[in-house]
């Protein structure tokens, strides 16, 4: 990790590098980077034109900016918005996000912005993988769950009635631009959706954070934010396609998107991820793998980030809900559940025995 200062901004800079990237790219993390915004998209992505993919929501509050700095870079704009919200997340959104790229002849040489949180991410992200086999990407997320978590990573995605992200493809952004000027738009329930990823983050991989999380988290968010994306990288970099280590970083996730897809996704992700991590961790205790001490430990860290620990989505439909979930194989699948704060351990589960465990979690 190193710090820059350039002008009125002085921001901290991780560098992630994977193997299916031709280099490695810059995620910067910093107050007021939105006005620089084009001047690190021209230097990490080239190209003449830039398109905005942004959603309703995001393209009021930042739009202006971001398209004003990617100007004053040299480039030529054009904005395309969708309504806010997971419910986007189609493929008819997508086809959209297609002809806007091909309205403006967007090239390969040039940058596809995705600009909001894990939604435009993933849609903006999956268009920029396929679309002439591969463009541009230059990610600006604007909420803390996409600034710890969705941005970094190369995942993207679009769902399907039977669960999220079911198809998707691994694709890696040219720069993450983090500006935490725009947090404070947030509101209040979105930005506690961020704390849930590095809560996670703390539980599976490191006590040190899950400590500093104990004390106030605004005022040291960008250390937060670094800290959480240094952990993202140093997995992904390791198993960039989520078929190995990875898969630690979908603690508390199988649970945690059956309750979102039972819900239809009025529980958002951080909130059905602070749910899965409490019942997973509960799991995890009930069959001797973590300590009552842990289990509590990981329900406190939820609670005192205003999130829930409990849902009354019975059992046996999120059993049903799991049943969709990417990780599982033809007959089993593996999850990575707390031994201790900071060390998880791989757990893998026929179907049955799944159906077990989730009813093992949810038990109050």
């Amino acid at each position: 990790m190193r710090s820059a200062n350039d002008g009125a901004a002085s921001a901290k800079c991780v560098k992630v590098g994977v193997a299916s990237a031709p280099k490695d790219y810059e995620v910067w993390i910093g107050e007021g980077l939105l006005s620089q915004a084009g001047r690190l998209v021209a230097a990490a992505c080239g190209g003449a034109a830039a398109l905005i993919v942004t959603d309703d929501a995001v393209g009021r509050l930042h739009g202006d900016a971001a398209e004003r700095s990617l100007q004053d870079a040299g480039y030529k704009t054009r904005r395309y918005a969708f309504p806010n919200g997971e419910r986007s997340k189609t493929f008819e959104t997508y086809a959209l996000i297609l002809d806007a790229m091909s309205d403006v002849n967007l090239t390969r040489q040039d940058a596809l912005v995705a600009l909001g949180g894990g939604v435009v991410g993933d849609m903006a992200g999956f268009a920029a993988a396929t679309y002439l086999r591969g463009v541009k990407l230059a990610q600006m997320p604007t909420t803390l769950l996409a600034m710890v978590d969705a941005s970094v990573g190369g995942k993207t995605g679009v769902d399907m009635p039977t669960g999220k992200n079911q198809v998707g493809a691994f694709y890696q952004p040219s720069v993450v631009i983090c500006d935490t000027a725009a947090l404070r738009t947030l509101p209040r329930e979105a930005f506690d959706d961020g704390c849930a990823e590095m809560v996670k983050h703390g539980a599976i991989l490191s006590p040190e954070l899950f400590e500093l999380m104990k004390e106030p988290i605004e005022p040291q968010i960008e250390d937060l934010i670094a800290r959480n994306v240094t952990i993202k990288r140093d997995i992904v970099a390791k198993d960039e396609k989520d078929f190995g280590i990875r898969q630690i970083l979908n603690f508390g996730h199988t649970v945690g998107h059956a309750v979102e897809r039972n819900s239809f996704y009025r529980v958002s992700h951080g909130k059905a991820v602070a749910i899965g991590m409490a019942a997973e961790s509960r799991g995890a205790w009930r069959m001797g793998i973590c300590g009552e001490d842990c289990h509590l430990e990981i329900v406190e860290a939820v609670k005192r980030c205003n999130l829930p620990s409990e849902t009354d989505i019975p059992p046996e439909m999120l059993v049903k809900a799991a049943l969709f979930d990417k990780k599982r194989g033809s007959r089993s699948i593996t999850l990575y559940l707390p031994e201790r704060v900071g060390k998880c351990v791989a757990k893998s589960f026929d179907l049955d025995g799944l159906a077990e465990f989730i009813k093992l979690c949810a038990q109050a």
